[in-house]
């Protein structure tokens, strides 16, 4: 009995379409693991930012920074 096949033809297309899906994984594999690098580095500059934040209330108290000119103000809590 002989062997079915589809034309070269079809079977060209469907390797294509194989190929590409592969790439397209291979993509958003690298795209999430970008995205865990970032996410990374966010929670660590936050943790610097806030580990800053207590340095300079340890030094000046609770203050607002004018980012331009280096300028603050201190924050006022009300008395209830």
């Amino acid at each position: 009995m002989e062997s079915q096949k589809v034309t070269k033809e079809q079977l060209q297309k469907i390797q294509d379409q194989q190929k590409k899906l592969r790439n397209v994984l291979t993509d958003i594999g690298v795209i999430e693991v970008r995205k865990h690098e970032a996410l990374h580095a966010q929670a660590v500059i936050s943790q610097e930012i806030e580990e800053n934040k207590k340095e300079l209330e340890k030094e000046y108290g609770a203050i607002n920074v004018d980012m331009t000119t280096g300028e603050y103000t201190e924050i006022v809590k009300d008395k209830e």
